[in-house]
C-alpha cells in the first residue's frame, strides 16, 4: 500500500500550506461556493510556482449541473490546453449527459487533449445513474482515478458503495473518496473501503485582515483556506497506516 492525500486549495496561500503540511497532491480550485471551479491563468501560474508536489487544476467553467454547451466544452479545451502550457500535473472534470450517462464522447476527447498530464474525473461521477456502468466507462477512456462519496452526500452514507466501487475497480482505476474525509475517520474509510488515496478540503475560515469595516453592508469578508493541523493530523494516519499494511 502506498496511501496518498490529496488537498483542496481555493487560494493560493493554501498551496503552500498543503506542501509544507506533507500531503502529496494539490486539487486547485476557484469558488468554494459554487463546489469549485477553473482558477484563473495567474492563479494557476503561481500555484505551480509554489508548489513541487501534485498539482491537479479543476476545469469546471461554471457550477450547477454537469451538462455544458458548446461554448462551456470550447472553453474547458483551452483551460486545458493552458494548464499543460503551465505545467500541471493533471486536471479534474466531470462531463454527463442528460440521462445521467457519463458524456462519453466529450470525455473522450478531454482526456485525450489532457495527455501527457492525469485526468481525475471529479464528483459528477456522483449524479450518475448507474455508478457500475459510469465506471467501465472512464476506465475505458484512460481516466487515471475517480472523486467519489458513493453517490451520496458524505462518505459516511456512501461508504458502502465506494467499497463495492473500489473492489470493481479492481486496480484498473483508482476509487479516491472524498466529501467529509478528516483525520478523525480517515483510517478507519481506508481500512473499510481498501481505498489507498484520499481527498480532504480540511476547510476553515480566515477572518479578513481589514482595520476598516462598513458595517452598512453587512459582510462577511472571511475567506476559504486550509488547516495546516488537520492536513498535518491527515498525513499522520495515513503513514501510520503505512507502516501497519
Amino acid at each position: 500500500m502506498h496511501y496518498k492525500l490529496e488537498v483542496i486549495a481555493f487560494s493560493i496561500e493554501s498551496c503552500s500550506i498543503i506542501q509544507k503540511a506533507g500531503a502529496h497532491r494539490i486539487e486547485l480550485c476557484d469558488n468554494p461556493g459554487e463546489g469549485g471551479t477553473t482558477p484563473s491563468y495567474g492563479m494557476i501560474k503561481k500555484a505551480r510556482a509554489l508548489a513541487s508536489i501534485e498539482l491537479y487544476t479543476m476545469i469546471r467553467p461554471r457550477g450547477g449541473d454537469f451538462l455544458y454547451s458548446a461554448d462551456e466544452f470550447a472553453a474547458m479545451k483551452e483551460d486545458i490546453h493552458l494548464c499543460k502550457q503551465l505545467g500541471c500535473d493533471g486536471v479534474v472534470f466531470g462531463l454527463l449527459n442528460a440521462d445521467g450517462t457519463v458524456d462519453k464522447a466529450r470525455t473522450a476527447t478531454l482526456v485525450e487533449l489532457a495527455y501527457p498530464m492525469g485526468v481525475t474525473f471529479h464528483r459528477a461521477f456522483d449524479r450518475t445513474r448507474d455508478a457500475l456502468e459510469a465506471l467501465d466507462t472512464l476506465i475505458e477512456l484512460g481516466c487515471e482515478r475517480v472523486l467519489t462519496s458513493g453517490l451520496h452526500p458524505n462518505i459516511t452514507a456512501g461508504k458502502e458503495t465506494l467499497k463495492q466501487l473500489i473492489t470493481a475497480a479492481d486496480e484498473r482505476i483508482i476509487i479516491m473518496p472524498g466529501s467529509g474525509v478528516r483525520h478523525t475517520n480517515l483510517a478507519e474509510l481506508a481500512q473499510f473501503t481498501g481505498a489507498v488515496e484520499l481527498h480532504t478540503s480540511a476547510r476553515t475560515n480566515l477572518a479578513s485582515g481589514m482595520n476598516y469595516l462598513n458595517k452598512q453592508m453587512n459582510e462577511d469578508l472571511s475567506s476559504v483556506t486550509v488547516d495546516e493541523a488537520e492536513v498535518i493530523a491527515c498525513v499522520q494516519v495515513l503513514n501510520q497506516l503505512q507502516q501497519t499494511s
